[in-house]
């Protein structure tokens, strides 16, 4: 592959909904590219960017892949993003290093759930779009009817820049409206051909509107119109450019990405009207050194930075980094600063990726995206830059997990490798977490749903040769008392020699603090130098409640009377007494159990309002409110943890997959008592 300089370079994210033909487009554009000589099949398991064993399990792209195609002497880095909406941290990686964007539409189909949430997604980044509308070939798609679908959903400013045409109905190729050429399809290949007659009035009715809206771009370009002049192409051109990196167009064209119908006038149209890396919005980062807000233009003489976008664990390579180069060049044997934690390491291995290839380069010049390999310690997020200049970009703001699993090996010899195996994997995906919990003795994984955990336990398994098995959650609650109580702790031990002697009152009450420990002792009844061993008996006795075992917490004790003896007092019996005065105060200060309340924020769209309020209700929730979004409601909620641990699952079912949520833990509250007999045998058990 030869260089190619910022000018000569377009990064572009391949979006859709799950099934609308991305990874077949990837496969046709590197097609048509001469990258590959034969076009791979994801039912075959054999595609460029679905590599991974997962991925070809399952028939769908999990992680991101990089595929350059090279076209008429420029270079395409295509970014093949999964649809699942699951694997949105690879989304918002993505979107953070392009400058445009193909939104893959099942012309069967229409605008889908996925289809509206990459479009919201481009939209807050103001991302210059092609809609691509695939499957044009399927039976009975009504172009017209998909195209007002698009209007309807994703907005005005969709235009055709191709319209479909085909006998009897049959899709055989288009018209590229901007040239007012037509493409057909032989069986084989895509080939120019005359506009029937039949479509003509059709087309040039469309041609007309688009070349009055460019005329009304410029003054020139309107007086031209108004003598009816014809304006040159490359005018049309260089106004509809300006139109859709203004966001103020979104060409819609039409194709089949597995006959490769339309590709070469997409790869066009990429080249045509999307930007450039250095167009558009400079980068702000901050100069480690001043600590102040820089500047950095996306040019080669700039010092060199680049942003970290994405990390896979290769068995042959080992970690593998996709590298945007955000300013200046990256070259073979140079060094370079991570720039959060100032390490320099040496570019000792670099290419560019093409799936699981790598084509061998040596010098990336800025705006392009490379990959390095063998070289530990550069992480999702991190910022690599000139050793003289270093720079930190501000990491992509990852979504926190909406559910939990518990997971352990299905073999205990395999213990200690779990742990290892999850941490290099959380290189590769740090949207996943992981937590130990010590109550509960349970690995947690936390995750965007099950499909994300199950594609993380499946790389376990495949490349680690760990197998799991998984749990519910279980759910960490707390005990507190609900009435002020005083009672007597007295700890007396004699069986010869020196004796054991502590005695104290103490007021146990309820309390906002955790736990606060208070002394109100007149007279020296108990001497100063035992406060802490009382101190010390409460916090240990507290670990374990009274009803189920579960920490207390909520309350406060006072230290207001007692006793000692001169000889046989020391600090154990007081902490014994301490512990049996909260034995016995429990009896009567009406314990009970605490739930952690989850703030839940519940992205929805309109008509499914009410189906979500009446079942936040249902899950003992309280609705706090709700905020208007583009399209979308977000309804604002308190809910008890316990009411929500599989709510991933079920919100997508109650809004048909188009409901997403995140959540926070606020504080604990006490459980409705029918509930706490449940709750104690469940935990008991």
């Amino acid at each position: 592959m030869k260089e190619y300089i910022t000018k000569e370079i377009r990064n572009i994210a391949i979006l859709g909904h799950q099934g609308s033909g991305k990874t077949s487009l990837t496969e046709a554009l590197l097609y048509i590219g001469k990258a590959i000589e034969k076009k791979g099949e994801v039912e075959r398991k054999n595609t460029v960017s679905d590599f991974l064993i997962e991925e070809q399990n399952k028939l769908t792209s999990l992680s991101l892949s990089v595929c350059p195609v090279e076209w008429k002497d420029y270079k395409l880095n295509f970014i093949d993003v999964p649809g699942s909406d699951e694997f949105v941290g690879d989304l918002t990686q993505a979107l953070g290093v392009v400058k445009g964007a193909v939104i893959m539409i099942d012309a069967s189909k229409g605008v889908e759930v996925g289809t509206e949430r990459v479009w919201l997604e481009i939209r807050k980044r103001h991302i210059p779009t092609v809609l691509y509308l695939n499957k044009m070939d399927k039976e009975n798609v009504k172009f017209e009817k998909v195209l007002e679908d698009i209007r309807e959903k994703l907005g005005k400013k969709a235009v055709p820049f191709c319209w479909p045409i085909g006998k009897n109905e049959n899709f055989e190729g288009f018209v590229n409206v901007i040239e007012m050429k037509a493409r057909i399809f032989d069986g084989v290949d895509s080939h120019d051909a005359p506009i029937w007659d039949e479509k003509r009035p059709k087309i040039d009715e469309l041609h007309n509107m688009i070349l009055e809206s460019v005329a009304e771009s410029s003054e020139e370009l309107l007086e031209l119109y108004l003598a009816g002049e014809e304006i040159p192409e490359a005018k049309v051109k260089e106004a509809l450019r300006v139109g859709i990196m203004n966001g103020e167009l979104t060409p819609v064209i039409v194709g089949s990405a597995t006959k490769t119908i339309g590709i070469r006038t997409l790869l066009n149209m990429l080249i045509d009207y999307l930007p450039a890396p250095d167009e558009l919005r400079p980068l702000v980062g901050i100069d480690v050194k001043t600590d102040q807000e820089v500047t950095r233009l996306t040019h080669d003489d700039e010092p060199f930075s680049a942003y970290c976008f994405k990390s896979l664990v290769d068995p042959f390579l080992g970690q593998v980094n996709y590298l945007k180069i955000t300013s200046g060049i990256l070259k073979l044997g140079q060094e370079v600063v991570i720039s959060e934690r100032n390490e320099t390491k040496k570019i000792t291995n670099i290419f560019a990726p093409r799936g699981k290839s790598q084509i061998e380069c040596t010098v990336f010049h800025a705006g392009d995206i490379a990959a390095v390999a063998k070289i530990e310690g550069i992480h999702t997020g991190d910022t690599l830059a000139d050793p003289k200049s270093p720079i930190v970009y501000p990491p992509v703001t990852l979504p926190t997990p909406v559910i939990y699993i518990a997971v352990h090996p299905k073999n205990k010899n395999d213990e200690d490798k779990i742990s290892s195996a999850l941490n290099r994997l959380n290189i590769e995906d740090p949207t996943f977490v992981i937590q130990r919990n010590k109550e509960t003795s349970q690995l947690l994984l936390g995750g965007m749903g099950m499909t994300h955990l199950g594609y993380v336990i499946e790389r376990m398994k495949t490349m680690f040769k760990v197998d799991i098995e998984i749990d519910d959650q279980k759910i960490v609650y707390r005990e507190t008392i609900k009435k002020t109580v005083q009672a007597e702790g007295k700890h007396k031990k004699q069986s010869g020699g020196a004796g054991q002697f502590g005695h104290v009152w103490i007021k146990f009450e309820p309390s906002d603090k955790v736990f606060e420990f208070a002394e109100d002792v007149f007279g020296g009844a108990v001497p100063k130098n035992y406060f802490p061993a009382v101190e010390k008996g409460l916090i240990e006795i507290l670990e374990n409640g009274p009803l189920a075992g579960f920490p207390v917490i909520n309350i406060k004790a006072t230290l207001y009377d007692g006793s000692y003896h001169q000889v046989d007092s020391n600090e154990i019996s007081f902490k014994l007494a301490a512990a049996l005065a909260f034995k016995e105060a429990v009896k009567t200060a009406m314990p009970t159990i605490l739930e952690p309340i989850v703030k839940v924020e519940v992205t929805i769209k309109d008509q499914f309002v009410g189906d979500v309020m009446g079942d936040m209700n249902k899950r003992r929730g309280r609705v706090l409110g709700m905020n208007q979004t583009e399209g979308f409601q977000i309804v604002v909620a308190e809910v008890p943890e316990a009411e929500i641990v599989k709510y991933a699952i079920d919100l997508k079912a109650m809004t048909q997959g188009s409901g997403s949520f995140t959540r926070e833990f606020l504080r604990y509250e006490e459980v409705p008592h029918h509930l706490i007999d449940k709750i104690v045998e469940a935990h008991k058990k």
